[in-house]
């Protein structure tokens, strides 16, 4: 089967790391042999959290860039935008000795300046409202497996006390493998597919990308 055949998805975490729900989903994921990206805010990374994201990294999953302060950018100036993504780059960078290849704007809150202003491609996602605690595990696992199809970007959170979608992650899976998807990463996604990703698009599913406007 050839790439363009595989039907491939990309679990995507938000607003860790942390030493709680972060690493109670690196064992999820790990149980799977499932690879996934965590797009982490900056003001999050301290010393003991830093080893739950070095972990995530040596472990095979994508770390990427989701803020510093996780502050709504379009208001910002084009120089604190800046500052926003490179303070989170080079701490990315000094813990895992790599850089991010892909920025996810806080609330997904977008202008066009910001495209100048950042030098990563945007990332978005579809996801389930898991960051509102009303949404049990049920609920977000039955929005996960109804959304799923071929190039999907899922925006989940591994925000502190998130355990709902650990638990709704741990069961979707092994459903969607059953059901002929493989997990890959957004990097992978976006190599698998034989996609450039390019300045200007917003991508959630990298199939259906739409030019920002």
């Amino acid at each position: 089967m050839t790439s363009a055949q595989k039907k491939l998805v990309a679990l995507s975490f938000d607003d860790g790391p942390n030493t709680g729900t972060t690493v109670r989903m690196l064992d999820v994921l790990k149980k799977h042999d499932v690879k996934a990206s965590f797009f982490v805010i900056g003001k999050n990374i301290n010393e003991e959290s830093a080893k739950v994201m070095m972990r995530a990294h040596n472990e095979g999953h994508d770390i990427e860039n989701h803020s510093l302060t996780h502050a709504s950018m379009p208001s910002l100036s084009a120089d604190s935008v800046k500052r926003e993504v490179e303070i989170t780059t080079a701490l990315i960078e000094k813990y895992t000795g790599e850089k991010p290849q892909f920025f996810r704007p806080p609330y997904i809150a977008v202008s066009k300046p910001m495209f100048d202003a950042v030098g990563l491609p945007f990332i978005c996602g579809e996801g389930c409202n898991d960051w509102e605690p009303q949404v049990n595990a049920d609920t977000r696992t039955e929005r996960i497996l109804a959304s799923a199809r071929d190039g999907l970007i899922y925006l989940l959170h591994d925000m502190p006390g998130n355990e709902q979608t650990v638990e709704a992650v741990d069961r979707i899976i092994p459903v969607l493998k059953e059901r002929g998807f493989e997990f890959v990463t957004v990097r992978q996604l976006f190599k698998e597919k034989n996609i450039n990703p390019a300045k200007g698009i917003v991508y959630s599913d990298i199939l259906h990308a739409e030019e920002w406007k």
